[in-house]
Order: structure tokens, then C-alpha cells, then sequence
């Protein structure tokens, strides 16, 4: 197991409150998060006007409700996933399996790359709709700043949330690289088809030639042909 993959440090590690800030994925989930905030409340608070020959408030792009409750669900959905996606980053060093990792860092790429497409819609429904009002219908101008503050955060989230789904798949991609490293490889001592000599230690090898004694010459035992006599060694 590679305490190390998928960008993160060594499970139990002690948590950096510091560093998690300066993170760039946690900088955009910080801004994403901001900016569903402005997207759903000026919606909510500014979104609904009414003419003064009428007492029920409607939408603001072009009386389309349906243009208010995507903007209201897209933001607060988005709100909801970056708070939850930024405890999982707090957490993601603590994680000690590698699958899990690859797991987190796989829904956080389909997370944030949903999101995007969401914006993009989002931001191309307001947009429209925001085009196709008519002045009658708001002859105050009542509410205006707020429905383009939600389409230009709209917009902005787009980017975010592209950002957040780009450095998911680097680390992605950083983590299978590691993960490969730590699945092929193979200890040289543990393959048996090896064609070395096994290692001997050299000193083992020294005090087995210090003990071995060579037997002496056969001449020697011949005492009775040629008078020698045997020398103890």
C-alpha cells in the first residue's frame, strides 16, 4: 500500500490546517461554495416581483418560474456538495486504502464535472430569460441586480467547477502512477527464478576455511619403507 498516492501524504499524518487552505482544489471548492451562496440568494431574496395591478409575485426572467427554481436548486445543491467535498478533502489524508482514495478522487472528478454542465446550463437559462423580459412586467427594474449577480456568478462557477474536475484528474493520474509503481514491483529476494549464487557472508565463509584441515600426504604413514615419522599438526 502507498501511503502516499492519490496527492495526499501518509495516513496519520497530522492534520495542517494551514496547508489545507493553500490547497488549490480546496481555494475553488472555498470559491464555489461563495458563489452558490450568490447565485440562490439573490434568487431567493430579489428573484420575485409583481406589478402594481397584481398581488402575486412572479419569476424575474420573463415570469418563468422554472428559471428561479433551477437557479434556487442548482445553487443550494452546489452549496450542500462543496461543504461535503471539503470535509472529504480534510479527511483524505487519513484514508489508508488505496481503492478508497481512487474512489474519492474518481466521484470528485464526476462531481465537479456535473456541476460544470449544470452552471453552463443554468447560466445559458437565466441568460435567455433574462433577455426575453418584458419591461412591463417590471417597469421598476425592480430586482435587476440581483438576477445578473446570478448570472455572472453563474458563470464564474462554471469555471471553478471545471478547475475542481482538472485537478482531480491530475491527481488521479498522480495516484495510478504511484498505485502501478507499488503493484509491480518485486522485491529481488523474494523471486526464486533468480539465476545469482546466493549471498554467503564473508565471514562464515573464513572461519569455514580456518577449521578445515587437509588430511596429510599418504607417504606419511609409511614409516616402516622410509623411516618417517608422522608430524602432528
Amino acid at each position: 500500500m502507498d501511503g502516499g498516492a492519490f496527492g495526499a501524504g501518509k495516513a496519520g499524518g497530522a492534520f495542517d490546517l494551514q496547508a489545507f487552505l493553500r490547497q488549490p482544489h480546496t481555494l475553488l471548492r472555498l470559491l464555489s461554495w461563495v458563489f452558490s451562496i450568490v447565485v440562490f440568494g439573490s434568487i431567493v431574496n430579489e428573484g420575485y416581483v409583481n406589478r402594481q395591478d397584481e398581488s402575486e409575485e412572479h419569476c424575474i426572467f420573463n415570469r418563468n418560474h422554472n428559471a428561479c427554481n433551477y437557479g434556487i436548486t442548482v445553487g443550494v445543491l452546489a452549496f450542500l456538495s462543496c461543504l461535503l467535498y471539503l470535509a472529504l478533502d480534510a479527511y483524505f489524508p487519513q484514508i489508508s486504502s488505496v481503492k478508497d482514495r481512487k474512489k474519492a478522487v474518481l466521484s470528485d472528478i464526476g462531481v465537479s464535472a456535473f456541476w460544470a454542465f449544470l452552471y453552463f446550463v443554468g447560466f445559458c437559462f437565466l441568460t435567455n430569460q433574462w433577455q426575453a423580459s418584458k419591461e412591463e412586467d417590471n417597469p421598476t427594474n425592480e430586482g435587476a441586480d440581483a438576477a445578473r449577480a446570478a448570472i455572472t456568478f453563474s458563470f464564474f462557477s462554471i469555471f471553478t467547477w471545471v478547475g475542481q474536475a482538472f485537478l482531480a484528474y491530475q491527481r488521479f493520474r498522480l495516484g495510478a502512477d504511484s498505485a502501478l509503481f507499488s503493484q509491480d514491483y518485486m522485491d529481488p529476494s523474494q523471486d526464486s527464478g533468480m539465476p545469482y549464487a546466493p549471498y554467503t557472508n564473508e565471514e562464515d565463509a573464513t572461519d569455514a576455511v580456518g577449521t578445515y584441515q587437509q588430511p596429510p600426504p599418504a607417504d606419511a604413514f609409511d614409516t616402516e619403507t622410509q623411516g618417517y615419522q608422522t608430524q602432528n599438526y
